[in-house]
């Protein structure tokens, strides 16, 4: 047993050593091509804890019918696999109805959502991510060209199962710079939507997000700042 807790600690160390301490990026989103928003989030680890921050706030046509910034956080813990939540919340500045979280207990293997609906635990399977700790557990992951990374993940109203492929390395130019960034794919399947994520291969954090719901409707995230703490 001994010899596992060492293994664990060298895995867990690695991990942080090559992740960055801190992050702060921002985004441009648009909506079928016409600029509706910007998102600036926080990444921060403190020993063998996270948390990440981020505001999403409406602007030009979209803020004149949502006003209301979105906030959401989560936190938890670091281990040699990653990021593993325990707290994760989504509010809404004009529309608190709307308002989840969730709660992770990975003793007992039970994942708790509060919605306005009410309370309702699921079982809590192995890796889940929430919404915000999804985009920066690629960080901690090896993704090689043809594989498939498959993974649940709750934004505290359910829990979806989530299916990527890994493709080749592209070349993307966006607001913050240009980079080398590997692409996921959740491809196309009937009646749901697709999302299509662009990863620096330097930070493994998303450059590029494109999400096509099934009525065409067209959602771009977009990268116009990142800055690291080693």
């Amino acid at each position: 047993m001994k010899w596992l807790c060492t293994v664990l600690l060298l895995l867990s160390a690695q991990a942080l050593a090559a992740t960055p301490e801190s992050v702060q990026v921002s985004y441009v989103v648009s909506m079928s091509g016409i600029q509706a928003g910007k998102i600036d989030e926080n990444y921060n680890r403190n020993g063998e804890l996270y948390t990440i921050t981020s505001i999403t706030t409406p602007l030009g046509l979209l803020a004149m019918f949502k006003p209301g910034k979105v906030y959401l956080n989560s936190r938890g813990q670091l281990t040699g696999q990653g990021l593993k939540p325990l707290h994760f919340e989504d509010k809404r500045e004009d529309n608190p109805e709307k308002n989840t979280s969730a709660e992770f207990n990975w003793q007992t293997r039970q994942l708790t959502l509060t919605r306005q609906s009410g309370r309702s635990a699921l079982e809590l399977p192995a890796g889940t991510q929430d919404r915000l700790s999804a985009m920066y557990q690629f960080m901690f992951l090896e993704l090689k060209n043809g594989d498939t990374l498959n993974f649940s993940m709750t934004n505290g109203n359910k829990l979806d199962s989530y299916h990527y492929l890994i493709g080749q390395h592209e070349k993307l130019a966006t607001p913050a710079g240009s980079f080398d960034t590997i692409y996921l794919d959740s491809q196309i399947k009937p009646g749901e939507s697709r999302t299509e994520i662009w990863l620096s291969s330097e930070y493994k954090l998303p450059c590029k997000v494109i999400i096509t719901e099934s009525n065409g409707n067209q959602y771009t995230q977009i990268l116009s700042t990142l800055k690291t703490i080693p």
